[in-house]
This record gives C-alpha cells, sequence and structure tokens, in this order.
C-alpha cells in the first residue's frame, strides 16, 4: 500500500512510524554532539519525506532549513516523446508543513524533468558542490558554518560523496537516516569520517542501497523484532 501524501504533491510521500522514529534518533544524536561539533546550516531536498527527517533536528538546533533542489530524489531518464517528470515542490509549497523551512533561499541546482543518466546525476552533484559554496559565501557568510548538514536521498547523497572525494566509482551503501561525515583536508580535498553509520539509531541503518543494487540482487537489512 503506497503511503499517502500530506503535501498533495505527487510522488510525495510521509515518512511510516519508522522513519519518524529514526528522525528523532537523529536529532537526539545532533543535540549530544559538544556545541562545536553540532551543524550551522542546514540543507533539505524539498520532498517531504527528507524534510520530516530532518524536522527534529532543526527544532532541537533552533536552525532553519534551507530547500535545495540539488538534493532531491534521482528519477531516470524518461521516454522520447516529451514527457517530464513532476516538477518538485518549491519552498513556498511546503512551508505550511514545515514551518522551519527558510524560503528566502534559491536553489543553485535543479534536476532535469526528463530525468537523468547516472553520470547526469554525478554531474549533478559536483554542480552542486561548487555552486552551494559560492552562493553561501555571497549570502550566509559562509566563514560561520563550519558544520553543513546535507538531507537528501540515497542515490544524491552517495553520487555527491563520491564527487567530493573525487570518485565517482566509490563502492558504498547507505541506509535510512544514517550519518556520513567529511572533513575538508588541510591539503586540499576531502577525508572520510564516517561513511553510512548507524551507530546513533537503535535498529540500525536500515534499508541500505548503493548504485551496484542496480545491477543485482537488492538485499535489505531488516528491522529486528
Amino acid at each position: 500500500m503506497h503511503r499517502t501524501s500530506v503535501t498533495g504533491l505527487p510522488g510525495d510521500p510521509h515518512l511510516n512510524t519508522l522513519g519518524e522514529t529514526q528522525s528523532q534518533e537523529l536529532a537526539n544524536y545532533f543535540k549530544e554532539l559538544p556545541i562545536s561539533e553540532r551543524p550551522t546550516a542546514i540543507f533539505s531536498s524539498p520532498l517531504y519525506r527528507c524534510l520530516q527527517t530532518i524536522r527534529p533536528t532543526a527544532q532541537v538546533l533552533g536552525l532553519p532549513i534551507f530547500i535545495e533542489h540539488g538534493l532531491a530524489e534521482w528519477y531516470s531518464t524518461v521516454k522520447t516523446d516529451g514527457s517530464l517528470h513532476p516538477s518538485f515542490p518549491l519552498a513556498t509549497d511546503v512551508f505550511p508543513f514545515i514551518p522551519e523551512i527558510d524560503p528566502s533561499w534559491t536553489s543553485v541546482v535543479v534536476p532535469d524533468r526528463k530525468g537523468e543518466t547516472e553520470k547526469d546525476l554525478h554531474d549533478r552533484c559536483e554542480k552542486l558542490s561548487t555552486a552551494l559554496h559560492t552562493k553561501m559565501d555571497s549570502e550566509l557568510q559562509s566563514e560561520n558554518h563550519s558544520h553543513i548538514l546535507m538531507v537528501g536521498h540515497v542515490a544524491p547523497l552517495i553520487a555527491l560523496i563520491r564527487v567530493l572525494l573525487g570518485d565517482r566509482s566509490k563502492h558504498m551503501s547507505l541506509g535510512c537516516t544514517s550519518v556520513t561525515e567529511l572533513r575538508k583536508a588541510e591539503a586540499g580535498g576531502w577525508d572520510t569520517i564516517s561513511l553510512g553509520s548507524g551507530e546513533h539509531l537503535k535498529r540500525g541503518a536500515l534499508f541500505d542501497w548503493g548504485f551496484h543494487d542496480m545491477y543485482g540482487p537488492i538485499r535489505h537489512r531488516m528491522p529486528e523484532d
């Protein structure tokens, strides 16, 4: 059975009970970090399930949520009949449901409604990583934001991690509400501190997925009773 859409927008379901529980566990994790290590800015996919996931964190940290379409879900290319995927929600569409959103932010990247190949997705995330930094410099005084939290869907997050690490073929799987931490290296580039960690979750990071799952059996780790 498909979950209904709280927003009334197509392809925009809400979290189930487990997702709601894990979103609170995520908020508890960030709240328990030393102040110097907590997120200072939050960017999220515009889809409701991502916003619902990060809302408790925004509340406990007292931070706004910036909608960034560059973190939106990955949809495959459509048929050559001129059809398009539905538009992703705008900040004004979901603000009535998530008032922590700051509608003043304009996304730096908007995915093509014709869909994307795997290469297109990685190109999107590479553009996002560059354009976001430039816009933060001009609009958010990026020197005040040492810990940026990016909230999205598995495929775009893996692609973003790959482009930051400089390896578009890096093998990895991420589970729901897992945390990956990258740190800027002194010599340039990024170092991996954690990758898809679920240690903050009672049941761990479930339903993990990686690009390799497209070419073989998908094996999800189910929650224990």
